[in-house]
């Protein structure tokens, strides 16, 4: 057997052998239901505030990025209401129902912080309250980053007039900078899995240490995605078995699909790590099962 495929069947083997035995699998159910509570209130929390920086289409920007790459039988149910809960009237910003809007929109990151430790096999050393602000931090940077979007894409339809009127030779590379929705999407989903890779966990990483396993977990959720649109299609009757929360459990069990692909790139990186593919030496430590980051097995 050549050596690559020699190094990638032990960094393979190592990294699904640690997911399994580290509990991969209820940090899987751990991350998918905290994901499902903190999509609402960080949503509630970024309008509230993208409507105090003046971008108004913030709404409408990150649903279309947050479930444009989703199938659209799980998506629809679940933006709809999204849209619906989002025209409801609410107050300033710092009122109560906002700030803590905030404080459990920061929940999902502490999940995946939580996921991301285990994975790279690292224990938390910080203090509860430093890894909270860091999470509370990166909500407020994903609301920022998502009402500069919305901010741009309503002056990009006046720029691209312009371009096409003056410089007609680009017209084909305008058309697809203006298709948004695929390619901005795809671009919002790399740097936010490098950003949570390299700046959630503990210890110090590179980008080429986590770049790997990014991609391999973007090409997971595909096939993952239209694997799992197939089986709704085809076999899947939810609505028998859940009846009214049938919307909830598919988007349940979608979510804990990619949980589960989510923990497995950070794996795989580990492993990476661990065997000095890229020749460095990274000293792993598993995180002992009393760690106070380890949730109940919801799944």
């Amino acid at each position: 057997m050549p050596a690559f495929l020699r190094m990638l069947y032990k960094v393979s083997f190592d990294a699904l052998n640690h997911f399994s035995e580290d509990d991969g699998w209820a940090m899987a159910s751990h991350v998918a239901l905290s994901a499902l509570l903190a999509v609402f209130p960080f949503l509630i929390f970024g309008t509230a505030l993208a409507g105090l920086l003046g971008a108004d289409s913030f709404a409408d920007t990150a649903v279309h990025l947050i479930f444009d790459t989703w199938p659209e039988a799980i998506a629809k149910p679940l933006s709809d209401q999204v849209v619906e809960v989002l025209t409801i009237p609410r107050g300033g910003l710092l009122t109560i129902s906002v700030l803590a809007a905030a404080y459990f929109a920061s929940n999902g990151v502490e999940a995946l912080r939580a996921s991301l430790n285990r994975a790279y096999r690292v224990p938390e050393t910080r203090p509860w309250y430093i890894t909270r602000l860091v999470s509370l931090g990166y909500v407020i940077g994903a609301v920022i980053a998502l009402a500069a979007i919305s901010a741009l894409l309503v002056a990009v339809p006046v720029a691209l007039a312009f371009a096409e009127k003056w410089f007609p030779l680009l017209e084909d590379f305008l058309a697809t900078v203006s298709n948004w929705r695929i390619y901005g999407t795809l671009a919002v989903l790399v740097f936010g899995l490098m950003v949570f890779h390299l700046g959630l966990p503990a210890g110090h990483r590179r980008v080429r240490d986590v770049l790997p396993g990014v991609l391999l977990t973007l090409v997971l959720w595909l096939i993952g995605a239209l694997i799992f649109a197939y089986y709704l299609a085809s076999f899947a009757n939810y609505a028998a078995t859940y009846a009214g929360l049938a919307s909830i459990m598919v988007v349940l069990v979608f979510l804990y699909m990619v949980g589960a692909i989510f923990i497995i790139g950070a794996e795989f990186n580990a492993a990476l790590l661990k065997f000095e593919v890229f020749g460095q030496k990274v000293r792993a430590v598993d995180v002992p099962k009393s760690q106070p980051d380890q949730p109940a097995d919801i799944g």
